[in-house]
């Protein structure tokens, strides 16, 4: 039971979970409405599955520095053995690619290149520390132009915005994590704002890109892209990524860290939400 755990663990399902989401959003963003249909389910596949594969190879590369920070973590608690987890992911991997494949080319070629770019970032450029930061916040944000894409009618103006605010919060959220990762990662050589700079400089660039996306969430709204149900659940993203933002402020470290970057990922998924209900038509 123990090593089952480990096999949903290893995946992060709520970031997969997220990811396929943000595709079926994406498609929703573009479209103003939401129909069931293969495609639909195809795309959330591809995102959650190369997601999942990425979480896994991550892990994988990450073995060393999660004996330090995470030793509970399934490779190094060695719930999942090292080569047991390379095949994992690639299993997951040609999954996801190959659901892509029945899309098209042009859904494939855009699935392709972005995992090849999440590979890119777990096996080289994330000691690079900020470059591999945007990085991953472009595999967080693909996912909606991918699924406005996959819409009848396609309107990539207003899941651009989307996306540029999901790369916005998910920027922060890679920073923050840097500072909670500071121990492991500066014994590793990963270059993070908070390695090289300290986690008080790290907190507050990641502070300039969480105001960043709040601000631009009130773009939706003036521009006439949502309804009004949009505007609780902003709200309460908005907030909850502010009064966050403050707490990491006041207290840079470790553990406040950790609780922040927990949190973020709540609140960017009752933004999704927003998104998701404020894109839909109202009917009374």
């Amino acid at each position: 039971m123990n090593t089952a755990t480990a096999y949903v663990e290893i995946i992060r399902p709520v970031n997969s979970i997220m990811n396929g989401v943000a595709v079926i959003v994406g498609y929703i963003i573009a479209c103003g409405c939401l129909s069931i249909n293969i495609n639909i389910i195809f795309g959330f596949l591809v995102g959650f599955f190369l997601t999942a594969s990425s979480m896994v190879i991550n892990d994988y590369f990450d073995r060393h520095i999660d004996a330090v920070n995470a030793p509970q973590r399934p490779i190094p608690s060695g719930r999942i053995s090292e080569r047991t987890a390379k095949i994992y992911g690639v299993f997951l991997g040609i999954i996801g690619l190959a659901v892509a494949s029945y899309l098209g080319i042009i859904f494939f070629t855009i699935a392709f290149i972005s995992y090849m770019i999440s590979l890119l970032y777990n096996w080289r450029m994330k000691k690079t520390g900020f470059i591999g930061n945007l990085m991953v916040s472009y595999c967080v944000a693909i996912p909606f132009i991918y699924g406005a894409l996959l819409a009848p009618t396609e309107d990539l103006t207003s899941a651009a915005i989307f996306a540029l605010i999901a790369f916005l919060a998910n920027t922060g959220r890679e920073i923050t994590k840097g500072i909670v990762d500071v121990i492991g990662d500066s014994s590793r050589g990963i270059k993070t704002i908070a390695v090289k700079y300290g986690s008080s400089h790290a907190a507050i660039i990641a502070a300039l890109f969480y105001i960043a996306a709040v601000i631009l969430s009130a773009i939706p709204l003036y521009k006439g892209l949502v309804n009004i149900l949009y505007v609780p659940l902003i709200i309460v993203t908005d907030v909850g990524i502010l009064w966050n933002t403050i707490k990491m402020l006041k207290s840079p470290t470790r553990d406040e860290a950790y609780k922040v970057k927990n949190r973020i990922l709540m609140f960017m998924m009752v933004g999704l939400l927003a998104f998701t209900i404020g894109r839909l038509p109202l009917t009374f």
